[in-house]
């Protein structure tokens, strides 16, 4: 491994100048986008080795190359354990993306044209959830449910009636910036009221689900799980379909080969590596302390009366509204607190009068935070400096003493993987 970055130092100085600036980026500041993290080391390791070399197009026992003794080997060991953490009867650990895996589902079961009941992008619903800018979005009828605002709270009745209406082939919970959980027995209920098939995106908190600090939709009874492999799982970059047996072939069938060829084996190597761990006694202390760390945030700004989406948070995240908050918008939020070495993203809110790019709030989230070790006091002071810097975004000279202060404070948390 060292002779290979020796070498892109020799020949390749422009990359080699480009990743030392962002381990350097990830060791002196900290990372509070929500759908962000820190690898396992040992999932780098996996990504970095021989299974990158390898075509694998198919499935186990039914691939179009030869030599597949040791890829079958680590996608059997992924699917296994994927379906012992989820306890669910199927998965698939192809998908190359999170949208990729939602399409997949999408145009594995239903036909262009049928009708999907899912969150409203600006109530806290991802891109694949239907947003009309979406390809997702043209080929299919979504029907969209909103929130209460001030409480994050569905309308369960209103979504009912939604349902009876227009007869949705599917119906989809979850969320990529919503502060609370999900009551899956409330939607399953609605979905087997009209025969639709019952489906959770758990990309943001699959790691919690894994970890036992939030719950399993399996658990109500859903008929599919998609999340992420790389939020607050910690692995690779990547997608899984989990899902009851009777959708399986499907399944398989709409990833391989109706969306993508051969999956990428080396982060199938890394998903098995990280599967693994997130049974450890280990990761479910992290995922307790991911939502620890995420409330002792929230308490910050409700303390300061700044506007939280939602009132608070039940998850890894907060959506903080800086107009009401600080007067300022999304972006000027965002880039004032790249300034002290904080990163976050611009973020839409409920019905949110201000464009995409310049949206009235942020999203904050802790997972990335925890892996570095970091405990609730140490939420309490990061919020503080959250804050006030959000109070002061034209103080250029405080806002460059706090970004001291933070990187003196972040050198007691090394980031997983570059200690």
């Amino acid at each position: 491994m060292r002779e290979n970055i020796e070498f892109l130092m020799e020949n390749d100085g422009e990359l080699y100048e480009a990743m030392q600036g962002e381990e350097e980026r990830q060791r002196q500041g900290i990372e509070l986008i929500p759908s962000e993290n820190y690898a396992f080391p040992e999932v780098l390791a996996a990504l970095g080795s021989v299974f990158t070399n390898k075509y694998s197009e198919g499935y186990p026992g039914r691939r179009y190359y030869g030599g597949q003794e040791f890829t079958d080997r680590i996608e059997n060991l992924a699917r296994d354990r994927a379906k012992e953490v989820f306890r669910c009867e199927h998965a698939n650990v192809q998908p190359l993306s999170g949208s990729g895996m939602n399409q997949a589902v999408y145009l594995g079961l239903l036909e262009p044209g049928d009708t999907i009941l899912a969150m409203d992008l600006s109530h806290g619903g991802h891109l694949t959830h239907g947003a009309p800018v979406s390809h997702m979005g043209k080929l299919f009828n979504f029907v969209r449910y909103v929130t209460d605002p001030s409480d994050g709270s569905f309308d369960f009745d209103q979504i009912l009636r939604d349902a009876r209406k227009h007869k949705p082939k599917l119906m989809l919970c979850g969320y990529t910036s919503y502060p609370r959980d999900i009551d899956y027995k409330a939607f399953k209920t609605i979905a087997d009221d009209v025969g639709a098939i019952s489906m959770t995106d758990a990309s943001h908190f699959g790691g919690l689900v894994a970890g036992e600090a939030m719950a399993n939709p399996f658990d109500f009874g859903f008929d599919l799980v998609t999340t992420t492999t790389h939020k607050s799982l910690r692995g690779p970059r990547g997608g899984m379909i989990l899902c009851k047996e009777k959708f399986a072939s499907k399944i398989d069938k709409s990833v391989f080969p109706g969306l993508q060829g051969g999956p990428h084996m080396n982060a199938v190597a890394a998903l098995a590596v990280t599967l693994k761990l997130v049974q450890s006694s280990h990761f479910k202390d992290y995922a307790d302390q991911v939502l620890k760390n995420s409330k002792a945030l929230a308490e910050v700004f409700t303390e300061s009366e700044s506007t939280l989406i939602t009132g608070g948070t039940d998850n890894h995240m907060l959506v903080l509204d800086t107009v009401k908050s600080y007067g300022i918008d999304g972006k000027v939020a965002e880039e004032t607190l790249d300034e002290v070495n904080v990163t976050t993203n611009k973020q839409i809110i409920p019905d949110d009068p201000n464009p995409p790019l310049r949206p009235s709030g942020i999203r904050i989230g802790t997972p990335a935070a925890t892996a570095r070790g970091m405990k609730e006091s140490d939420m309490k002071q990061l919020g503080s400096w959250i804050d006030r810097s959000l109070r002061s975004p034209s103080d250029k000279k405080y806002l460059q003493r706090t970004r001291m202060e933070i990187t003196d404070f972040c050198r007691n948390f090394p980031v997983p993987g570059l200690e």
